[in-house]
């Protein structure tokens, strides 16, 4: 693994993967859609691990696309608890890159992310019973 000459990633390393060729778009960078996904996954094994159950994503409150991903990447998504409410959970969601060309690893995105908690009645249950 690359050495860290920079900032490091705030929160749990969630989920790791693979960039391939056929999520790229056609000046060859991956697709941020493809990113924004990879972080929501992310996001929705953290929260469903905080709020003990099922979780659905409501909203991405925030997110900013700081570099390019290349094939071969290996994408690294890290996620933190930023705060809780009655049925929600907001995260910090950031994803860092590293470089198949054997560079440092680069923070790539950065987003923070809304779950709610849903109950067997597919409904906003609290997060504490």
């Amino acid at each position: 693994m690359p050495e860290a000459t920079g900032p490091e990633p705030h929160g749990d390393l969630t989920i790791r993967t693979l960039a391939m060729p056929a999520d790229t778009n056609p000046s060859g960078d991956i697709f941020g859609g493809w990113v924004l996904s990879q972080m929501d996954i992310a996001g929705g094994v953290a929260a469903r691990k905080i709020a003990g159950g099922r979780v659905v994503t409501v909203a991405v409150t925030a997110m900013t696309f700081i570099a390019p991903v290349k094939v071969g990447d290996v994408l690294c998504v890290y996620t933190r608890l930023v705060k809780t409410g009655t049925t929600s959970i907001t995260l910090g969601i950031e994803a860092w890159a590293l470089r198949a060309s054997g560079g440092p690893r680069d923070r790539v995105t950065e987003g923070t992310f809304v779950y709610v908690a849903l109950g067997n009645d597919s409904r906003p249950r609290p997060l504490r019973s």
